[in-house]
């Protein structure tokens, strides 16, 4: 136990010291602290996507749910993940990254207007809320299980940690760390399907491997779970905040390209041997005599069937991912509220702000007096944490909450990007709106009634009624997105002859609401 306590106090100081380091990049410009100076080079940036991809939801949430309900219910979440990276990387990076944004909602502004840029910036604070918690569960029970703190204290210590360097260093942080936590994930990866299938072999139960398609096929098989779980990531990450942020971060449009498809090969190479080994998680347990419990099968396994040295570099992964992933989401969200809900824009001719190298004085910490918004930006990291930890502590489900996460963008807040920069000619401010409210409405709606969530009892936010049961459970998010592209639809040909069609350009940002005047 020792061996594994202290990979994981020297993965927290790794993590730690060059976040700190890298910090110096910021250099007082909110720029270089948001999205890296625009200046990432492809190992970088396809390491940072990878991560993204990578966290500890995508770990422990999926050998939970391979070994509890099949190969497709755990594999599903690393290949809906891939999934986004090569899509974005066919239709997204290239023109997402010319458009030289500084956060997602921006595109929404210059789109369509300060309404729906504020509704953009709601919906994905409020998912990004769930993705923090899911890391900040897994961190947390690592803490409980292997270090010996109480779970409530392991969220804490992971929060503050992670606090701690985004506030300094931003997406320099983010990405530099991102690398290291590349690579432990790989070796971690790698060196346990190997031990496992030379020691234990692989062993895999009747109706449960990745040729049984009645996974994706049969509802009784959880085919509902199993593809909205696909979907959910493979279409609603497109929208996530600190996943385009990395995108425009890239330092060219061929960069952001070829990053997502390195990463979307990275995320699959190091994704799938997790659900694989735990196809054979309940009889290794078995054989030893040990009961997973209420316990994290992948911790199960780790603290009983491998040696030390091995539980010691794969909790390292799972360590540097809930930094990784944590981080993403605090600096994401943070600009996000900064930037685009309380709207300050200092950069908004894009040639960045006085910085101290151009005579801005470097006032600490929190920036410099010319750049108001890496101030408030690194302030608002604060109350973004907090209301992480604060669903991390009522909802400990670590595959669910990111699932959760993903399917509220994609019903919010897909189909205006989508529809807005391929289909600019009927893109109207009040189709954008209308869409925004009622795909994400619907899917709130239906994640009130019905009792279960991708499998886990809904505990946050449940009305009991008899009309929906567990049989509806993976439905909501195809119907959410697609009363998201109807309302668009239906709404944009009823407005387009009376709203004005706004273009993506540099410096364009409309102030339209739906009732067509500035406000």
């Amino acid at each position: 136990m020792s061996v594994i306590i202290y990979s994981i106090a020297a993965t927290v100081v790794t993590m730690m010291a060059i976040g700190f380091y890298v910090a110096k990049k910021v250099n007082g410009d909110s720029i270089n602290y948001i999205v890296a100076g625009r200046g990432l080079i492809l190992p970088l940036a396809a390491a940072t996507l990878m991560a993204q991809s990578l966290d500890s939801n995508a770990t422990l949430g999926n050998t939970d749910l391979t070994a509890s309900f099949g190969f497709w219910a755990g594999a599903s979440l690393p290949i809906g993940l891939a999934l986004c990276l090569f899509i974005t990387g066919l239709f997204f990076a290239k023109p997402m990254n010319r458009l030289n944004l500084t956060t997602l909602p921006d595109f929404f502004r210059r789109k369509y207007g300060r309404t729906v840029e504020i509704v953009a910036s709601f919906i994905m604070s409020v998912a990004y809320a769930f993705l923090l918690a899911g890391n900040l569960v897994a961190g947390g029970f690592l803490f409980e299980i292997f270090v010996g703190t109480s779970f409530q204290v392991g969220v804490l210590i992971i929060a503050a940690l992670v606090l701690a360097y985004t506030v300094a260093g931003g997406l320099f942080a983010v990405a530099y760390t991102d690398v290291i936590q590349a690579g432990i994930a790989f070796l971690g990866s790698m060196a346990l399907i190997i031990f496992v299938a030379m020691n234990y072999g692989f062993t895999i139960p009747e109706g449960m491997g990745p040729t049984n398609l009645g996974q994706l096929t049969d509802p009784s098989q959880g085919a509902y779970i199993n593809l909205a779980t696909i979907v959910a990531l493979g279409l609603g990450d497109i929208v996530a905040i600190d996943f385009m942020e990395r995108v425009f971060a890239a330092k060219d449009p061929e960069t952001a390209q070829k990053a997502c498809f390195i990463g979307g090969i990275g995320t699959l190479v190091i994704g799938i041997p997790f659900s694989v080994v735990a196809l054979s998680a309940n009889s290794i347990l078995a054989e030893l005599g040990v009961e997973a419990g209420n316990q994290a099968v992948l911790y199960a396994l780790l603290q009983n069937a491998v040696p030390p040295w091995l539980a010691a570099l794969v909790l390292a992964g799972i360590v540097a991912a809930s930094f990784s992933t944590s981080d993403g989401a605090i600096l994401g969200t943070s600009a996000v509220m900064a930037r685009n809900v309380i709207g300050i824009r200092v950069d908004e001719d894009d040639s960045g702000p006085a910085t101290a190298a151009d005579g801005g004085e470097e006032t600490g910490i929190f920036g410099t007096e010319s750049d108001k918004l890496l101030t408030v930006t690194r302030l608002m990291s604060i109350p973004i944490t907090l209301l992480g930890v604060f669903f991390a502590l009522r909802v400990s489900a670590t595959g669910m909450l990111l699932v959760l996460a993903f399917d509220i963008m994609l019903a919010g807040a897909l189909v205006p990007l989508v529809m807005g920069l391929y289909w600019s000619d009927i893109s109207t401010t009040p189709a954008a709106l209308t869409s925004m409210i009622a795909g994400s409405g619907t899917r709130l709606v239906l994640f009130m009634l019905v009792p279960t969530t991708y499998g886990i009892e809904n505990t946050l936010l449940y009305i009991q009624n008899d009309i929906f049961t567990t049989a509806f459970d993976g439905l909501p998010t195809f119907i959410a997105a697609a009363v998201s592209l109807v309302t668009f639809l239906g709404a944009a040909y009823l407005t387009k002859d009376d709203y004005p069609i706004h273009s993506l350009e540099k410096h364009e940002s409309p102030n339209i609401v739906a009732g067509g005047e500035e406000d």
